[in-house]
């Protein structure tokens, strides 16, 4: 696996770099936003470990500008610590969101869980390839990892895809956020909702017409979420 670090403080960098590297990865590391980008646009990465407060340009942009290009996992590594900068970290796109101070093993530990995750998507081949919802106005493709909404194609990211190819895989289902937690995250949240809240609200915006009065993935109060819609067909399109 190939991953970026973008770090600003030059011991974190050393020790997360040596961490990562003794789990066998590759690592190209900077402290600087704009050369972040640049290499990100030079090379293949497999996941980006991004720092927000950086020389060049900010770790917001950052993310906002590969999330133009790319849905490769993004892991936000931040002093940046309250809610709101969760939420906003995580509505740019990023797939996980670890506050400083904290322990590499928690930063591995993490990778491993979404590393868990897209395999476990990857290798459930057992569903049909393309799913239909609602007359052909949800079109869900688990081969190509593209979605139609209402003809239209919708970019994704990589955590927000998989969370949609949980819900579609039990339509019907109700989702507990500890469940959709593990499944989509690779890990059960302790006591701590808002990353499923926050990917549920984004996806959301992206396959229903109104938010306010959702018709695809419905809150169960008290319960957590389902997914509304039958699947029009059950063989494969």
């Amino acid at each position: 696996m190939h991953i970026l670090l973008v770090e600003d403080e030059p011991k974190i960098r050393e020790v997360v770099t040596a961490y990562l590297k003794n789990e066998g990865w590759e690592v190209d590391c900077t402290a600087n936003g704009l050369e972040a980008v640049q290499l990100f646009d030079g090379r293949a990465y497999d996941l980006v470990i991004l720092d927000l407060m950086l020389e060049g340009l900010p770790g917001e942009e950052v993310c906002r500008r590969i999330r133009e290009k790319s849905v490769v996992p993004i892991i936000m590594l931040t002093s940046k610590s309250r809610e709101s900068d969760t939420i906003a970290g995580l509505n740019l796109g990023a797939d996980d969101y670890i506050a400083k101070p904290f322990r590499v093993k928690e930063v591995i530990a993490r990778i491993h869980a979404l590393r868990r995750r897209i395999h476990a998507y990857k290798a459930d081949q057992a569903k049909p390839d393309v799913l239909t919802f609602d007359r052909g106005q949800i079109v869900v493709d688990l081969e190509a990892n593209t979605l139609l909404v209402r003809g239209v194609h919708t970019n994704l990211t990589t955590t927000e895809f998989k969370l949609l190819s949980v819900f579609t895989s039990k339509p019907g289902k109700i989702w507990s956020r500890s469940d959709l937690s593990y499944h989509v995250l690779g890990y059960r949240f302790q006591g701590d909702s808002r990353s499923i809240d926050t990917h549920v609200k984004n996806l959301r915006k992206k396959i229903e017409e109104d938010t306010k009065e959702p018709r695809y993935i419905l809150t169960m109060v008290g319960s957590g979420y389902k997914f509304a819609a039958e699947p029009d067909a059950k063989e494969t399109v």
